[in-house]
């Protein structure tokens, strides 16, 4: 294995490893509480491992192939034994799979077996990301003494609970989780979900919704029949929802997350409660990145190597910053104290006619108007996704914005450069021809050659919308510096297919909706209707 050695070395950015040695030790049994079994593998240097720091991954991806060995490899080749565990259900391990709903009792159990072990290190660190990160989450309150920091990255303490808003469902990311794991024993290989993720994309036109997962796997996806049959506040999902205990967490935690990553907002809520109950080992960093990222990747591992094995030693880490920023735009890594960071503060730019962005006060105005198609809804287009096969992030938003069901505005030319940080909102003067209908709001970084590129956005479902009334959506969070000579720009619409669920129009139950009504949408902005995007600006720009 050394060639998986040299490669992840290369692809994670580190340095050259104590051994490239390594022994398995496969399918190690650990009972849970109710007698079920669940299977781990061991990673040790083949001189021998017992006694070193101990990293557990808890994953229902499997033990073996690339995602264990990009994740267990190279801890393991630089003093740690890493122990990787398949959850309840999955790739060997006893029980049925309840996706989020057992990692709590089954995590414990699993810590209470691991310290009991002879060969277990004094410290033990929880890593991973993702699902291994919720699974973090859920146990960080009640870990034992010797679990000496936990690293959860790309992840929040409510997985998944945000994209399953009754004013805003997201139906990309369940539904392609829902599909992947239902079916992943069967087609693990990352080329098998890679040819498979056109149809994965074309079932997610299928109405009703009920039927899309049987489009693709040929049977329902249980967890995504789930998703349909229960709201994010539905008690059915109570046991994956810890964000009550964010704040008795006293273990030391370094999170990793991206500006587009789907869990960013809720994994900022969780850093927030660990500040707002003084924990000064709390640690966050945020880079330029999307779920699916070997960037956030890399910096999860240094993370797991330069903070938490000397905390597993009983050593102190090297003193830094609590947060880390990568700062779009300006393009370079910065540090601060706390998120959201001191110094800035809110600034209104208000929709004009004419397609007009500006500071200045609204004047008297007849509203802007477009008409949704549900049919041929408006397009996701980069930004915050989690799907094989799309491009995600930052990219060309030209095509988007041509098309007549979106709307834009834009500042002049910037006369000095302008930093974003913090959380991003917008508040939208809405009517629709129909009584159901979504506002999509998208900001944009426009640079002089006219190249729009997209910095954040987000999406809120309107009832009751055949009334003029304020929509208020809130953006992604973003760290994003506009220079000079650039121009600031708002795009409005009413969807972003797949990523979010497209809105039929009709009032129908999501999960059985099968009538796709257009709507004709107005957008105003007159002195009685001030609509504007709030953006965190520093101080002074």
């Amino acid at each position: 294995m050394s060639l998986a050695s040299h490669a992840l070395q290369r692809l994670l950015h580190l340095s050259p490893p104590r051994t490239r040695r390594l022994t398995v030790e496969r399918d190690r049994p650990v009972t849970m509480r109710d007698g079920t079994v669940l299977l781990a593998d061991r990673w040790i240097p083949s001189l021998g491992g017992d006694g070193l720091p101990t990293a557990l991954l808890r994953s229902p991806y499997g033990r073996t192939g690339m995602i264990a060995t990009q994740l267990a490899r190279p801890l393991a080749e630089r003093g740690y034994q890493v122990v990787v565990q398949s959850t309840r259900g999955t790739f060997g391990s006893g029980g049925d799979f309840d996706p989020l709903r057992r990692e709590r009792e089954d995590g414990l159990d699993t810590l209470d077996w691991l310290l009991a072990r002879s060969w277990c290190g004094e410290g033990v660190v929880l890593f991973g990301g993702s699902y291994l990160g919720f699974v973090q989450w859920a146990v960080a309150d009640a870990v034992p003494d010797r679990v000496r920091a936990i690293l959860p990255s790309l992840s929040e303490s409510a997985f998944t609970l945000e994209q399953l808003r009754t004013d805003g469902f997201s139906l990309e990311a369940p539904f392609g989780w829902g599909v992947q794991v239902a079916g992943q024993e069967r087609q693990s290989s990352r080329l098998g979900q890679f040819l498979g993720a056109g149809k994965v994309r074309r079932a997610m036109t299928t109405l009703p919704l009920t039927d899309a997962d049987s489009a693709v796997l040929g049977h329902p996806s249980p967890y995504f029949q789930n998703v349909l049959a229960h709201d994010a506040d539905a008690p059915f999902w109570q046991p994956a929802d810890h964000r009550a205990r964010v704040s008795d967490i006293t273990v030391p935690v370094s999170t990793v997350g991206g500006w587009y990553d789907i869990f960013l907002p809720g994994q900022l809520r969780d850093f927030q409660e660990l500040q707002k109950a003084g924990r000064r080992t709390a640690r966050l960093t945020v880079g330029p990145w999307s779920h699916i990222s070997m960037g956030a990747s890399a910096a999860a591992t240094a993370e797991a190597l330069d903070f938490a094995l000397p905390l597993a030693r009983g050593e102190q880490p090297e003193e830094k910053a609590a947060v880390r920023l990568y700062v779009m735009g300006e393009e370079r890594w910065r540090d601060f104290a706390s998120w959201p960071p001191p110094g800035y503060e809110p600034k209104r730019l208000r929709l004009h006619p004419g397609g007009v962005l500006s500071a200045e006060p609204p004047v008297s105005s007849a509203a802007d108007g477009y008409t949704y198609d549900p049919a041929d809804p408006t397009p996701a287009v980069g930004g915050v996704r989690m799907a094989v096969g799309v491009r995600a992030g930052r990219v060309d938003n030209r095509q988007l914005e041509a098309r007549e069901d979106v709307l834009t505005y834009t500042t002049e030319a910037l006369e000095q450069d302008a930093e974003v940080i913090g959380e991003v909102s917008a508040e939208i003067w809405f009517s629709s021809s129909l009584p159901y209908s979504d506002v999509f709001v998208r900001l944009c970084d426009v640079d002089e050659k006219g190249r729009s590129t997209n910095v954040c956005d987000g999406l809120v479902s309107l009832t009751g919308a055949d009334t003029l009334s304020r929509a208020e959506v809130r953006l992604w969070p973003t760290a994003y510096r506009f220079r000079r000579g650039h121009r600031i720009r708002v795009q409005v619409s009413s969807g972003a297919f797949p990523r979010y669920n497209r809105n039929p129009g009709s009032g129908e139950p999501r999960a059985t909706a099968t009538a796709l009504v257009p709507a004709d949408q107005l957008v105003f902005h007159d002195p009685d209707h001030p609509s504007a995007v709030v953006l965190p600006v520093r101080r002074g720009d």
